[in-house]
């Protein structure tokens, strides 16, 4: 009788988990799901944003080794309208720039740091937001993915998905963009990056 009682016991104990175990469960969860965010974590360099160009284009000074030198840099993975595409292009800027305000970035590179013209290209990140995809996700800026740099391409991607299904910036249906900004650019014969259009030729 009594291993009988004891074995019951132990049946009834199994059917219930004890609060400890629960407890032991619960806080490696939180440990691993902590673990994993630290391994995701940005790296790159810290700086300073001394100007906002264009809705895609900064200058920032701080660059480790050249702390004098101001530096242009390019946000990876998106295309913005140009200054000239009224009145996208300046809302663009004018998002960035509000975005940013006074606070340092973090520059985070791909598997190419830089384009063809020297220019750095980066994932631009504040405060564990990523920039790119914020311009993205508000329809300020375009997803174009630019091979090998894909990091982030099905981030960009969701963002853009979101935009267009809210009919945010650029996909509001009463005000549509007709041109990307790579045609309007074409469309321009020799129309520049940052908004300028070249007359001369």
């Amino acid at each position: 009788m009594k291993i009988s009682q004891a074995t019951g016991d132990g049946q009834q104990a199994t059917g219930k988990s004890p609060p400890f175990l629960l407890g032991l469960v619960s806080l490696s969860f939180c440990l691993l799901l902590t673990a994993c965010q630290a391994l995701n974590q940005p790296q790159g360099l810290t700086v300073s944003v001394q100007q906002v160009l264009t809705g895609r284009d900064i200058e920032v000074t701080g660059i480790v080794g050249h702390p004098e030198i101001t530096e242009r840099v390019r946000l990876e993975g998106i295309d913005v309208p140009d200054l000239a595409q009224h009145p996208w292009g300046e809302a663009a800027k004018n998002w960035l720039k509000q975005a940013i305000g006074n606070h340092p970035v973090l520059l985070e590179s791909d598997l190419e740091p830089r384009d063809d013209n020297g220019r750095r290209l980066a994932y631009l990140w504040q405060n564990g937001q990523l920039l790119n995809e914020k311009l993205v996700a508000e329809g300020y800026a375009i997803a174009t993915p630019h091979p090998p740099n894909r990091k982030y391409d099905q981030r960009l991607a969701r963002a853009q998905d979101r935009a267009r299904v809210l009919g945010l910036g650029i996909w509001n249906p009463s005000q549509p963009m007709r041109l990307s900004p790579g045609e309007f650019r074409s469309s321009k014969g020799g129309g520049r990056e940052d908004g300028w259009v070249d007359l001369t030729g």
